[in-house]
């Protein structure tokens, strides 16, 4: 017998009948060994194929390495800045990173943890309804409440009814926008039409929030429906007057809290909050303390401890009668107001920024409940 390649054995003509039958012997253990390793790469593959489908379908596979946040430098993002900048939610996520990105509206924060950029976010409801809506329930979770109120349609002082705005144009921060769609809202119920485009009764154009005070200022905007503090800005620095303040057409049949209405509240990405129930608990305690240390504290710290975040985060501290004026508008609260949600997503149907859509599964408010002892009500349209 000659060896040829590795793993191979070549038998010659004219070899005795024992080392025949010892060959056969070892030639029988290779093959069942080659079997053997066969079928554990076989097994093997399978469990790795197994874990692989685990990991993408979302199994819990412990703490996040790294929790991407987003939020908006406003005022009715208050529990974010004082979360962020105090160390409320750092504090509580343990060995998870955490990352931050401001955003200016909505739309564009809801583009980015889509796209896996940031795992959650604090936004208004519309563009969360639009994400759950468009992704067929598939794209987000919403887990808490962060603010109510605090949301106005400020405008020129010579417009003194909503009879007065036909032909005038007005501004939102983003198409589709929480704003935006109230501002749509309220016009149709007044009369008016107008178009995603910019067209009909009255002109809405989509602009940044600090753009729509410069062009307020120069008289270029008749008015905006705006968000805390852009809303008082206007109002103390531009001369404008309140014609809607939002909360006045909320009677509270939806909830049983006359005036309050979702301005800010707290989503995550589904795929990210199955994989990672820790971080996402950690988030909620965070942000659960964020909210009870903005009711807690006396009205001149609490404004001076938001407007230094609001300094680190966009550059500039605000004028202190707006940012008095803006956290007296404002109900800092961890209840989503799960009741109001049939009639903002009717609301974006109304104004064409939404289609209509079952909205149930769109809360999981079962880790906030258990954070913070309670039984807030997800009104049907999830678990809680």
């Amino acid at each position: 017998m000659t060896s040829s390649r590795p793993g191979m054995t070549r038998i010659e003509a004219g070899a005795s009948q024992g080392p025949q039958r010892r060959r056969a012997l070892e030639i029988a253990l290779a093959v069942g060994l080659v079997l053997l390793i066969s079928v554990g790469a076989v097994v093997a593959s399978a469990v790795s194929r197994e874990s692989n489908a685990s990991a993408t379908s979302g199994a819990p596979t412990g703490p996040a390495s790294e929790l991407k946040l987003g939020y908006f430098g406003n005022i009715t993002h208050a529990p974010a800045l004082i979360g962020v900048n105090e160390g409320f939610i750092k504090n509580n996520l343990g060995s998870t990173k955490l990352s931050t990105q401001v955003f200016n509206a909505g739309p564009a924060a809801i583009e980015a943890l889509n796209a896996g950029a940031i795992d959650a976010t604090y936004i208004g409801p519309n563009p969360a309804i639009n994400s759950f809506v468009k992704s067929k329930g598939e794209s987000i979770s919403i887990i808490a409440g962060a603010a109510s109120g605090g949301a106005q349609l400020v405008v020129k002082p010579e417009i003194k009814t909503a009879a007065d705005l036909k032909g005038k144009t007005l501004a939102s921060p983003q198409l589709g926008g929480t704003q935006d769609v109230a501002l749509r809202a309220w016009l149709g119920k007044q009369g008016y039409k107008t178009n995603p485009d910019g067209g009909g009764d009255v002109a809405i154009n989509p602009t940044e929030n600090a753009q729509t005070l410069k062009l307020f200022q120069d008289g270029k905007l008749d008015g905006a429906w705006l968000p805390e503090p852009w809303a008082s800005r206007l109002v103390l620095q531009a001369g404008a007057k309140v014609l809607v303040d939002e909360k006045d057409l909320w009677d509270g049949s939806q909830t049983g809290k006359p005036g309050e209405f979702p301005t800010t509240i707290l989503i995550v990405n589904k795929k990210f909050a199955a994989e990672h129930p820790e971080t996402v608990e950690g988030l909620l305690k965070g942000h659960v303390e964020a909210v009870k240390w903005l009711n807690d504290t006396p009205a001149a710290e609490k404004a001076s401890v938001v407007n230094a975040a609001l300094k680190k985060d966009s550059g500039k501290a605000l004028q202190q009668n707006v940012i008095e004026r803006s956290l007296n508008n404002i109900v800092f609260t961890v209840d989503p107001l799960a009741g109001t949600f049939k009639k903002l997503l009717q609301d974006g149907v109304d104004a064409g920024t939404t289609k209509q859509a079952d909205l149930t599964g769109i809360f999981d408010l079962r880790a906030l409940n258990t954070v913070t002892r309670d039984k807030i009500s997800a009104a049907g349209l999830g678990q809680d």
